[in-house]
């Protein structure tokens, strides 16, 4: 299998191509810059490959705006005035130095306190609100894994949560096993259920079909809405960049089970 990565140049833009022992081809438009991934079968070549993408470039060109139009928090350096957001409010940090002690606390009026050993510099502060949100993260989600066991029949979920800058989540259905993003504890509850159900959901079909979009329907019928409130509060420029063969947005059904902001 070759894994090689080559640019192919389709109207004003630089497309980068990956050829895979898969079916379909997948075009992908990765953040935070609008970077443009093919994923070819084997047997395809840069002609049929730039054919492919000529038919999709109006869908590229508007996938490429809207990613560049999302907005997006720079990355934040844990220092007291910082605007921080917890299931969808925002909140203004104040850092508080205290000996060796750690935490974090919603205080009254808006204000998320940074409990920090003294000398803690940006990156020990940071991992401090990072793993109050994972704990946070993870004292809702059995609570939502279980609801949707049963509501899909679906049993012996596996789910873990890890930092991801492109992705809300994926799944493995070998493995039945979800990810979720840690940045899923910054958005409103409705937006994680919703990323809770739509990585489940794969485990009952595992592309993006019409019938996952009828099942999807059937038990969420507000799922768009809290897709666009997913897109509508910023993302952080930092955290886990893919791997290179895997895919952010995908034009048609894909194996892969991904959900990727702003929506797919």
């Amino acid at each position: 299998m070759s894994t090689e990565l080559s640019t192919i140049t389709v109207s004003d833009l630089t497309v980068h191509v990956i050829h895979k022992p898969i079916k379909n081809l997948h075009v992908a438009v990765y953040p935070p810059d609008g970077l443009i991934r093919v994923s070819a079968p084997e047997h395809m070549d840069d002609d049929a490959v730039r054919l492919a993408v000529v038919d999709r470039l109006t869908w590229i060109r508007e996938q490429r705006d809207e990613l560049l139009a999302q907005p997006r928090q720079s990355v934040r350096e844990m220092v007291t005035g910082e605007s921080h957001y917890v299931w969808g409010r925002r909140y203004r940090l104040r850092v508080v130095t205290d000996g060796k002690a750690s935490g974090v606390e919603i205080a009254d009026r808006g204000t998320l306190v940074l409990t920090v050993p003294d000398g803690a510099d940006r990156d020990e502060r940071a991992n401090i609100l990072d793993e109050w949100r994972r704990r946070e993260l993870k004292d809702a989600l059995p609570a939502l894994v279980t609801k949707w066991e049963e509501q899909l029949d679906v049993a012996r979920v596996e789910w873990r949560v890890r930092r991801m800058r492109t992705r809300w989540g994926t799944c493995n259905p070998e493995a039945r096993r979800i990810w979720l993003n840690l940045q899923l504890a910054q958005k409103p509850r409705p937006c994680l259920e919703y990323v809770i159900l739509h990585e489940m959901l794969h485990l009952v079909e595992p592309g993006h079909t019409d019938r996952f979009e009828r099942l999807l329907s059937e038990a969420m019928p507000d799922w768009r809405r809290r897709r666009s409130e997913l897109s509508r509060l910023p993302l952080s420029d930092d955290g886990e960049w893919p791997p290179h063969d895997v895919p952010d947005r995908v034009v048609h059904s894909s194996p892969d089970g991904e959900l990727a902001p702003p929506g797919e």
